[in-house]
């Protein structure tokens, strides 16, 4: 049953990209690095993450299984450094002061972005992928910006460990 959600969900998102053109968005994280962002007909280019894969995480900070994807992330971002960008964006309101404190006290070590700062990013996310807000909710990207995987739901790091190797070949 899962499989065919997420099949769906992806169908759907393919679909949308299909019909979309160019466009560009801002997000800026919560050290105040401003992230230029492509959405394309496959997917969506990240500026500063040409050529890396790319998991693009939906999450609220107080989701108990996108706390419990936080761990997962900061490894896979430590290990697969040199071809992985994990960008986090939370979508449940925290403030950007308060998820500074977050971050900081999670140990997060890759980009995270509050909702208030994430640009047109949720509601273009919702639009092609047809989210209605469930969270965690996970786009992977491949090296060239190409949508591969949505992921309603958590992923353990074994699956995400796969989608690392699969894309890296």
């Amino acid at each position: 049953m899962k499989r065919i959600i997420v099949f769906i969900a992806l169908f759907a998102l393919l679909i949308g990209i299909a019909q979309a053109e160019d466009y560009k968005m801002t997000m800026t994280t919560i050290e105040g690095k401003a992230m230029n962002i492509t959405g394309t007909k496959e997917g969506l280019v990240f500026d500063d993450f040409k050529g890396k894969i790319i998991f693009l995480e939906f999450f609220g900070h107080k989701c108990p299984p996108c706390l419990k994807s936080i761990p997962h992330y900061i490894d896979l971002q430590t290990k697969y450094k040199d071809k992985l960008a994990i960008i986090a964006v939370e979508v449940q309101g925290m403030d950007e002061a308060a998820l500074r404190d977050f971050v900081k006290t999670k140990g997060i070590n890759y980009p995270t972005i509050s909702y208030e700062k994430s640009g047109d990013m949720v509601p273009y996310i919702s639009q092609r992928a047809q989210w209605e807000g469930a969270i965690p909710f996970l786009v992977v990207l491949d090296q060239k910006g190409e949508v591969q995987l949505v992921q309603p739901g958590m992923l353990p790091q074994d699956a995400l460990e796969e989608v690392i190797a699969k894309l890296s070949k």
